[in-house]
């Protein structure tokens, strides 16, 4: 190597050398910038969150009276047990009819239909769009088949119906990606132990796969607990239980939940307090319902590493 062509090897170095730390300098200064974004939106977030509860809990606990809780309702107590006895109800009815069917479409979409099929594609991308219709849409939709053509008129079961279809979405699409992250060694290790593929799928697959399930089935409930546009027009809003005592027939009983039962008291404006310690409870029943799924889930998952 001759003393030019030394001299041009240096340069080409030392001009690469300042070129790498210019750019690692950038990428400091974008990688904090990114971080400071991500800590600002994380505290903005919290603190709307904690403005809202905190409002809530401070407008609606001193209110938090006995006659609120009372069996029955009247006009005087503006009692939320009968909406709050409802909405358990309704949430469970929903449930019971979309988690079965949205779990088992998701099972066959990822593990029985062709990878990459045209029909894959159109159910997914209708899956979509129906998690994009607003829920009053739901409601009238579900006002003109169940209450109307079926003659269910407002009920407990038009309600359950038309919140099934409405979450049967979200639970289908969230537990089709839980089933698509489970690794497909697990498939393959079913299938080289000799087991077929429904038994791969219900002893390898589904278990692995809960959790995520569980994750959608508690966006559907969240969804079922607060919901009030579609239930005003299939479950109505009269405040009482059914009257199981008739059997079947109490689910055709028009019902109120919790949410219809704040909106009525709201509108009404002449139990704004009532209204608030109603949110109180509905926002307490909510993180309750949340923590026991989330419990449930990390309990099976934990038992299914033991195993």
């Amino acid at each position: 190597m001759t003393g030019a062509q030394a001299e041009c090897s240096d340069r080409f170095a030392e001009m690469y050398a300042v070129a790498e730390a210019r750019s690692a300098r950038s990428r400091r200064v974008v990688s904090a910038l990114l971080r400071t974004l991500v800590y600002l939106g994380a505290l903005i977030t919290t603190a709307v969150l904690v403005f809202i509860v905190g409002y809530i809990l401070v407008k609606g606990v001193p209110y938090l009276t006995p006659s609120l809780f009372a069996w029955e309702y009247t006009s005087e107590n503006v009692s939320l047990m009968p909406a709050l006895v409802n909405t358990l109800l309704m949430a469970g009815l929903s449930l019971l009819m979309a988690v079965p069917l949205g779990v088992s479409s998701a099972i066959y979409l990822v593990e029985y239909a062709p990878r990459g099929s045209k029909f894959v594609q159109l159910v997914r991308t209708t899956t979509e769009t129906l998690q994009g219709i607003p829920s009053i849409i739901y409601g009238l939709f579900g006002m003109l088949f169940f209450v109307t053509a079926l003659r269910w008129n407002l009920s407990l079961l038009a309600g359950a119906c038309t919140l099934a279809i409405m979450i049967l979405p979200v639970v289908m699409r969230t537990s089709e990606e839980a089933l698509i992250a489970v690794p497909d060694a697990y498939r393959e290790g079913g299938f080289g132990l000799g087991a077929g593929r429904l038994r791969t799928v219900f002893r390898c697959v589904l278990p692995t796969a809960i959790p995520g399930i569980l994750g959608g089935i508690i966006l559907g409930l969240g969804r079922v607990v607060g919901e009030v546009a579609a239930l005003i027009f299939t479950a109505g809003s009269i405040a009482q239980i059914p009257n199981f005592a008739e059997g079947l027939g109490a689910v055709f009983d028009s019902t109120r939940t919790l949410a219809v039962h704040m909106y009525v008291l709201a509108s009404e404006g002449l139990h704004v307090n009532e209204t608030y310690a109603t949110a109180v409870v509905l926002l307490a029943m909510v993180v309750l319902l949340n923590m026991l799924a989330t419990f449930a889930a990390r309990k099976m998952s934990k038992g299914r590493q033991h195993d």
